[in-house]
């Protein structure tokens, strides 16, 4: 608890300067007897004395009283610069969370981070990856400052910039007569048994595009990862759907698996950059928004 308040302090930091009551009483437009309460209420508070008070000479500081009022004149300015939103605007942030989808992480994270860390180097970046509704939460709660995510669940309440967008590939086990052709359509897959995200947003926007195309898709895996989708497609498990492919067709268990392109338009997918609308930008935001959009544009 604060038992000294702000004017408090400003009283007799004016005191200081005046060097008496009468002329710190005009300089502040209050009464004599309001800057002796608060003379002897601070006085009384530090234990001290702070002035040394003689009638007929001017009111002068006492060996502890200078190094007081240096303190208090500190913070009177500290308190000043706090209550101009001006200056609050233009002071920077000295860490920022990221936040990344945990598919998109493998691919985009690092490359981001580094470009991030040689253009903001003042600036301590944490990444923080995880899945949609975590991402979202916490950019709600203020402890994720801005994400990148595909657009999927995001409300009004959310700022977003489109990265880029981005095409479904299906997995498909090496022998499998579909992993021999150059691109596909969902209506190719709709009745092949499919290993989607266990994801809840991305299942449910995976299986709405089937719908949206009056077919009903048999899933029968929903892959914790996308290393496990590709496995369970490699092992004859069932065909994977995701928006992200690793540039390698080999699975974790070293099984040959193929990779082969969605081509239906409405299956595209935008990749943005997200911020809550609820809490406004202090630099450097903005300019690190810039960045990722100029190294991971469309």
């Amino acid at each position: 608890m604060l038992y000294l308040t702000l004017r408090q302090l400003e009283y007799v930091v004016a005191i200081a300067k005046a060097g008496s009551l009468t002329e710190a009483a005009q300089i502040l437009n209050v009464s004599q007897p309001a800057l002796s309460v608060a003379i002897t209420q601070v006085e009384q508070r530090q234990g001290q004395k702070i002035f040394i008070r003689r009638k007929g000479t001017p009111i002068t500081l006492t060996s502890f009283g200078r190094a007081f009022i240096g303190d208090a004149e500190t913070l009177l300015i500290d308190a000043a610069r706090l209550e101009d939103p001006k200056v609050l605007a233009t002071r920077g942030l000295h860490s920022i969370t990221l936040g990344c989808f945990d598919d998109l992480a493998p691919t985009y994270l690092a490359p981001i981070l580094l470009h991030l860390r040689t253009a903001f180097p003042a600036v301590e970046i944490t990444p923080h990856v995880t899945g949609f509704e975590e991402l979202a939460l916490g950019m709600q709660n203020g402890q994720i400052d801005i994400t990148i995510t595909y657009d999927l669940g995001l409300d009004a309440s959310f700022d977003k910039q489109l990265l880029k967008t981005i095409s479904p590939h299906a997995f498909f086990h090496s022998r499998d007569p579909l992993s021999k052709r150059t691109d596909l359509t969902l209506q190719d897959l709709a009745d092949r048994p499919l290993i989607l995200s266990e994801q809840g947003l991305s299942i449910r926007h995976m299986i709405s595009l089937f719908r949206a195309q009056g077919l009903l898709p048999r899933v029968v895996h929903r892959a914790a990862s996308l290393e496990v989708m590709r496995s369970l497609a490699a092992n004859n498990e069932g065909i994977g759907i995701s928006y992200t492919i690793p540039p390698t067709e080999i699975s974790y268990d070293g099984k040959p698996l193929r990779t082969v392109p969605i081509i239906n338009p409405e299956a595209r997918e935008p990749i943005v950059l997200v911020r809550s609308a609820l809490n406004p930008p202090t630099m450097p935001i903005p300019d690190i928004i810039d960045n990722i959009q100029e190294n991971l544009s469309t």
